[in-house]
């Protein structure tokens, strides 16, 4: 980059919001694509997303929690997250309300209605703050937005997509995802409802997993110009097998989708299947997603007692809500059968929540205000939940291997016996429990754990002896930033970024066609 914009308060890096016609249209996967673009070009950037409504956060070196999306762009940007660069995150509790984490740190619950009534409003000057922050100390901050910029009911409270635009002068792209179909319709619908202010921010539009001909689309693209007065700054093709962390649907990331993984043939004569239980509220469930990457390991998300019988290891994953998984494990006869695999000695693994939902008892006056409620039963674990949020990154040793994690949760444990201790938790037989979630990211220990479950498993698996988790991340990553520089105008992109819209972007009426 030519260097920083001049203003008042200083020199400032360049700035853009990826914003989408919809939820899922690829804001996550853009915004990492042109941040590990930018990264291999030598310009220092970051990502920013000012609020983030997730299930799957992660834990930053200075102990704050943000989005794991946030976190992954942080990668492929290559710098250190910070609370920086998700100021806002909500954890849905029920369909009505979340957990407020305001830079990393938990400040209360609110419902919806409540958030949009008020307080979203008072967080945009934190929110502003925190970008132009990264702005003073980065040469760019590509911003992703949230849902839709058209999201007309919310703009007076809006603090993530145009209002954020508003408040900090940037630029937007737009992206939309072709393969659902309709993409010009919500292209020009989506510029359409915004008002004049907000609309001269609309730079033009990127299209999103287009599969076929692109001369086919040309016309269109031209059309969509005459149309809006906009350009579009490329046509991104499908690419299968993107590896990012989502931020709330349910996919195994870097091999496979919800039901079951596509793995590489196995190094032993035996497959080893891994079932996980899509319990209500599941929470950073892309704690599997190091077992997915393992050839010859199939990851499947379940939710019936009989997907259970031919599982090799069945994990209970991490939850928002502790109490309310386990009695839905209940009422789908899932708790019978986890606890009938622990009598046979057939492997069960519990992570965060479902560690604390394999332990005796449960004190919940906190997440669900259910009170006293029994767990399990397989873990010698006591769990009360406190008022304050453990969030750490703690690092240890487990199955003679070094292994780094990151804690997220309000219920302590009380450890008093088992086999042997476990990341903090503990073992029994065959049922390990732990809250500390990512640990599976660690090489060494991931193959030696699964060398235990296929020992108890009965299985000839043998762990591929070079599968580095690290290393298969940064090549999802690289395959992003490859999306972009070879399907997007970069020189227009850069240019963009740098110099943000032009004056003089026309205002598109409802109805113009």
């Amino acid at each position: 980059m030519n260097g920083r914009r001049k203003t008042a308060d200083g020199a400032v890096g360049g700035g853009l919001l990826v914003a989408g016609t919809t939820s899922d249209a690829g804001k996550s996967v853009v915004t990492a694509g042109i941040c590990r673009w930018l990264a291999r070009q030598g310009v220092s950037v970051a990502p920013f997303k000012a609020q983030n409504m997730s299930l799957n956060s992660f834990v930053t070196r200075e102990g704050a929690e943000i989005g794991r999306a946030q976190a992954m762009q942080a990668a492929a940007a290559r710098v250190e997250p910070t609370a920086l660069m998700n100021p806002v995150l909500l954890k849905p509790g029920s369909d009505r309300s979340s957990q407020v984490v305001l830079l990393g740190k938990p400040v209360g619950e609110l419902s919806a209605r409540g958030y949009h009534a008020g307080r979203q409003e008072q967080l945009l000057g934190t929110v502003t703050d925190c970008l132009a922050e990264l702005r003073r100390t980065h040469d760019a901050v590509i911003c992703e937005g949230a849902g839709s910029p058209a999201e007309i009911n919310l703009r007076r409270t809006d603090i993530v997509n145009m209002g954020l635009a508003r408040a900090a002068r940037i630029p937007v792209v737009v992206v939309g995802d072709i393969d659902r179909g309709g993409v010009f319709a919500s292209f020009f619908g989506t510029t359409a409802l915004l008002s004049a202010q907000d609309q001269s921010l609309v730079a033009g539009y990127l299209v999103n997993k287009f599969r076929g001909d692109v001369t086919l689309l040309e016309p269109g693209l031209e059309m969509l110009r005459r149309i809006t007065g906009r350009q579009t700054y490329g046509v991104l093709p499908y690419a299968h097998g993107l590896g990012i962390d989502e931020e709330d649907g349910l996919r195994v990331s870097l091999r496979g989708t919800v039901r079951e993984s596509v793995v590489a043939p196995p190094a032993g004569a035996d497959v080893l299947r891994v079932a996980v239980c899509a319990v209500p509220l599941m929470s950073n469930f892309t704690d599997v997603d190091a077992l997915a990457a393992e050839p010859g390991v199939v990851v499947r998300f379940v939710d019936r007692p009989e997907e259970l019988v031919d599982a090799d290891l069945v994990v209970l994953p991490g939850t928002r809500g502790t109490v309310r998984a386990l009695a839905w494990l209940r009422e789908r006869g899932l708790a019978d059968a986890v606890v009938r695999r622990a009598a046979e000695g057939r492997p069960v693994l519990g992570i965060c929540g479902g560690y604390q939902m394999l332990g005796e008892h449960i004190e919940d006056e906190v997440e669900s205000r259910a009170g006293a409620v029994d767990g399990l039963g397989l873990l010698p674990v006591r769990v009360r939940f406190a008022a304050e949020k453990t969030l750490a990154r703690p690092v240890g040793r487990a199955l003679g291997e070094p292994v780094e994690g990151y804690e997220i949760h309000h219920g302590v444990a009380e450890v008093a016996g088992g086999d042997e201790e476990f990341l903090d938790g503990c073992r029994v037989g065959s049922v390990w429990g732990t809250h500390w979630h990512g640990s599976l990211e660690s090489d060494g220990f991931r193959r030696a754990f699964l060398r235990e479950v296929a020992r108890a498993a009965g299985r000839r698996f043998v762990p591929a002896p070079d599968t580095c988790f690290g290393a298969l991340r940064e090549e999802q990553l690289d395959r992003l930033g490859d999306l972009i520089e070879e399907h997007a105008d970069t020189k227009a992109l850069l240019r963009l970024i740098e110099e943000g819209v032009p004056e003089g972007v026309p205002f598109v009426p409802p109805g113009a066609p």
